[in-house]
């Protein structure tokens, strides 16, 4: 939509808007201009793009997740550090069914850069612990899977922890 400071702009102006209609007595019209302005504030900690490719990704559509993330032309000016985070944590969970160099190269980047939950965090690193066992890197792979059990609070991805180490036993 915007970029992240012009969202800001839009939320300030729309906020002294707010506070001049309650001088003039509009106190329901300032409510809802304050509103307003909280759901900009809301869109610069969270990209409107991100959000629905996330959307799309949970009903397994990765054509409509990826034309979503694409609209998204300069991520480094755009976003945020943790929105550029899964911004790359998207982008390698949707190539990591095609192209796994690539995703490894996107989900790297995503947990350099961080983001926000844990349990995002073990999943991409346990992408990239199944990424390292294809490439036979065995005790790169057993690390991650260590770290991603730590992450994993919830026992989520028990299941797919445990299968991983029964194929690294095999290897």
């Amino acid at each position: 939509m915007y970029n992240k400071n012009i969202k800001l702009v839009i939320a300030a102006l729309i906020l002294g808007v707010a506070v001049w209609q309650m001088v003039e007595g509009n106190i329901g019209n300032g409510i809802m201009f304050i509103l307003l302005a909280l759901f900009f504030v809301f869109l610069y900690f969270k990209n409107e793009f991100i959000l629905l490719s996330f959307l799309q990704l949970r009903k397994q559509n990765f054509e409509g997740a990826k034309a979503w993330l694409d609209k998204i032309k300069t991520p480094e000016t755009a976003l945020t550090t943790k929105q550029q985070g899964y911004y790359n944590y998207l982008q390698g969970i949707m190539l990591s069914q095609t192209n796994i160099t690539q995703a490894e190269k996107f989900l790297k980047k995503a947990v350099k850069l961080g983001l926000s939950m844990d349990q995002d965090l073990a999943v991409a690193k346990l992408n990239l612990a199944g990424i390292a066992m294809t490439k036979r890197r065995k005790r790169e792979a057993q690390t991650l899977l260590t770290e991603a059990k730590k992450l994993d609070k919830h026992n989520m991805l028990k299941d797919q922890i445990n299968m991983m180490k029964q194929q690294m036993k095999k290897m």
